[in-house]
């Protein structure tokens, strides 16, 4: 039987490549992301985005869309009812939303630290605990955190960033031991560096693809970035292994070993 899957973040980077990857694994796709982005310093998806991915993955299998925003309870609380009423039933989690923003601790914003771990950290409080019942009543549930190799190392100028990531590691260990008596599987995805709008308009704008993938042949052993049909192998991967849970599994080219 297909398993029903809730991605937040899922309309458009990360979020649509491991949309996509549980589509072709037969599961059935809520992608939840934000209806009304507002203003960051790179593009975050709108209600257009949700509509696009949801049209063009459409032919992979049956996959909806609902407005969700992390940082509100009731919000979250929503999508996973909008999900159980459209599909009747909520098996795998994804919270994979995320923001970053960069810069030196001495000028960066309190405004900007406060999104990052609403988005980042809440994010994953908020969706797991609104998702919790409904994952209690599957018989095959796993929850995946988004984190990243910046939870694993922390670098100059992403004091928050990495913060919140090594803080989503620490709350899918902590929730892996205490969801494991209910059979529920707590996994972390830890990408390394992808091509999307965070890297392209944030952490390396100004460059182009050619400029991004000439600089990942140096950083990174296997000289080439990573895809988001990557992070969704990956994302499968979690969500099906049976005996794996409180992992925080890298999936860097080699950039991060552990």
């Amino acid at each position: 039987m297909s398993r029903v899957v809730l991605i937040t973040g899922g309309a458009r980077g990360i979020g649509r490549g491991i949309a996509e990857a549980f589509l072709r694994a037969g599961h059935i796709v809520m992608i939840a992301d934000l209806a009304d982005s507002g203003a960051w310093n790179y593009n975050l998806a709108d209600r257009s985005t949700m509509d696009e991915a949801v049209s063009q993955l459409g032919n992979l299998g049956d996959v909806a869309s609902v407005p969700v925003d992390v940082t509100d309870s009731a919000s979250c609380q929503n999508a996973v009812k909008e999900t159980l009423g459209r599909f009747g039933r909520l098996d795998v989690l994804v919270n994979n939303a995320g923001v970053v923003a960069s810069g030196p601790i001495s000028q960066f914003e309190e405004k900007d630290w406060d999104r990052i771990f609403d988005v980042n950290v809440k994010g994953i409080y908020l969706m797991t605990r609104a998702a919790l019942k409904a994952l209690s009543d599957s018989n095959d549930a796993a929850v995946i955190n988004t984190a990243s190799i910046a939870g694993k190392k922390g670098s100059a100028g992403l004091s928050a960033y990495c913060g919140s990531k090594f803080a989503a590691i620490g709350i899918t260990q902590s929730l892996a031991l205490e969801f494991a008596p209910a059979g529920i599987r707590v996994n972390a995805l830890c990408p390394g560096i992808v091509g999307t709008a965070m890297w392209h308009d944030h952490l390396m704008a100004g460059q182009g693809e050619a400029q991004f993938r000439e600089r990942m042949t140096t950083l990174i052993p296997l000289g080439r970035p990573q895809e988001t049909s990557d992070m969704g192998d990956a994302a499968v991967y979690l969500a099906t292994a049976h005996n794996v849970t409180g992992v925080a599994l890298s999936v860097a080219g080699g950039m991060e070993m552990n």
